[in-house]
C-alpha cells in the first residue's frame, strides 16, 4: 500500500475492528433484550460474523451479492435491512471511517 492511501486504511482496516465489534455489540443486546441469555447471543453473533466474514473471503464474493442472496424480498431480513437503513446505519459507518480518515490526517500520521 502506498503511502498517501494509509489514512484510508486506517479509517477501514485499522479502525474497522472496532466499528465491526460495535454492531456486534448491538445484536448482542438487542438478542437479551428478546430473551436470550448473554452467552447465546453472544455466541450466535459471534458465529454470525464469523460465517459471513468466510463467505466473503470465497473468490468471486462480493459483499452485496451476498447480502442480497440471504434477503428475501418481503422476509424478516429484508425488514431488519429497512430498519438499518432507516437508522442512517450505512451512513454512520461511512462518516465514521471518514472521521478516522480525517483524524488521521490532523495527527499528521
Amino acid at each position: 500500500m502506498t503511502e498517501d492511501k494509509m489514512g484510508a486504511v486506517t479509517g477501514v482496516s485499522g479502525s474497522g475492528p472496532a466499528f465491526v465489534l460495535l454492531a456486534m455489540e448491538a445484536m448482542i443486546d438487542a438478542g437479551v433484550e428478546l430473551g436470550l441469555t448473554r452467552a447465546v447471543a453472544r455466541d450466535l453473533a459471534v458465529q454470525t460474523f464469523r460465517g459471513t466474514a468466510g463467505l466473503a473471503l470465497e473468490p468471486g464474493s462480493h459483499p452485496t451479492l451476498l447480502r442480497e442472496a440471504v434477503t428475501s424480498p418481503g422476509g424478516t431480513t429484508a425488514a431488519g435491512l429497512a430498519a438499518l437503513e432507516e437508522h442512517g446505519v450505512r451512513a454512520g459507518i461511512a462518516a465514521a471511517v471518514r472521521a478516522t480518515y480525517a483524524r488521521n490526517a490532523a495527527l499528521g500520521a
